[in-house]
């Protein structure tokens, strides 16, 4: 059978009454190897971005084996251009969490939802307890001046949370003592998600996840370190009441709130009052023998003098 023409065009027969001219045929092929094309360049970009992602599972085991270290002396600059020492915070609780400003998503998302747990439990250790730092890590871009406008931004103003921004040479060795895994990538960075507990002596204490941080997560550690912590040689009495508080409190998860932990409290009082009879108690006895010993001495005092003669 000739083949079949259509104002002066071959047709190609494709299956049964579809007729297609073999131009038409050709810029279906074309845009067939078009679109394949396509499809591979943007799985091998897909690849190669995320290549260039952390390794979860090494970031995780990164961030864990950093739990005990004793973090180096470092110098920072606060939202003022001033020389912070990591040292200067020590004597308390510390928590750290490193951000980068031009982040517009994860890094807000963390910072207000630890603004926001520290403020729940805010009523328990109060802001003379323990410090909070954020950490530029991206320089030089996340200076003193643009970690300013990041916490005015977010409207932090807490007298124990500090802006810092580190020296661009000292970023590495930083984060890898605080077991913080960071790499660039188009899109910015891609980072663990962790804030850091250090303790009094300035050892990492605990690593706490995840990118909605809650008074539970975060608090409990505190609480661990805050009752743990050695008594002062000169205790005062405000000292001792928030030690008492922070005892006596104990975090809700359906209220997402801390709350008084009355029969711990009842415990408390009880302690306390028995400890205070027990003193009470051994102070009379001894004062009682105190003066048992008096009186008899006094009696055979009395009696040695009348019985013995005068010399002649």
């Amino acid at each position: 059978m000739s083949p079949m023409t259509q104002h002066g065009k071959k047709l190609i027969n494709i299956g049964r009454g579809l007729h297609v001219t073999r131009e038409k045929l050709r810029l279906w092929l074309i845009a067939a190897a078009v679109t394949a094309l396509s499809a591979y360049a943007l799985s091998a970009v897909g690849a190669e971005t995320t290549s260039l992602g952390l390794d979860q599972s090494a970031a995780l085991r990164t961030s864990q084996a950093a739990v005990g270290t004793l973090v180096s002396d470092f110098t920072l600059l606060d939202r003022e251009g001033r020389p912070v020492r990591l040292s200067q915070y020590r004597g308390k609780p510390l928590l750290v969490s490193f951000i980068y400003t031009g982040c517009f998503q994860v890094c807000p998302l963390t910072t207000r939802s630890l603004q926001d747990a520290l403020a729940v439990g805010r009523d328990v250790f109060g802001t003379n307890q323990f410090n909070v730092i954020s950490i530029g890590f991206n320089q030089p871009a996340d200076s003193p001046q643009a970690l300013k406008a990041f916490a005015l931004q977010h409207r932090i103003d807490q007298p124990n949370w500090e802006f810092l921004s580190p020296h661009a040479a000292i970023v590495e060795p930083l984060a890898r003592e605080f077991g913080f895994s960071f790499r660039a990538t188009p899109a910015g960075f891609d980072h663990v998600l962790q804030v850091t507990l250090l303790d009094a002596q300035g050892r990492i204490y605990r690593q706490i996840y995840g990118e909605e941080l809650d008074a539970g997560s975060l608090g409990e550690p505190i609480k661990q370190l805050l009752t743990n912590a050695p008594v002062p040689q000169q205790l005062r009495l405000d000292d001792l009441i928030d030690r008492v508080r922070i005892l006596c409190t104990v975090y809700d998860p359906v209220t997402g709130k801390y709350r008084v932990q009355y029969g711990l409290l009842l415990e408390v009082a009880g302690g306390v009052t028995f400890a205070l009879f027990m003193v009470w108690f051994f102070l009379s006895e001894w004062l009682a023998q105190r003066r048992a010993r008096r009186a008899k001495m006094v009696r055979l005092t009395s009696s040695g003098e009348a019985a013995t003669p005068f010399p002649t």
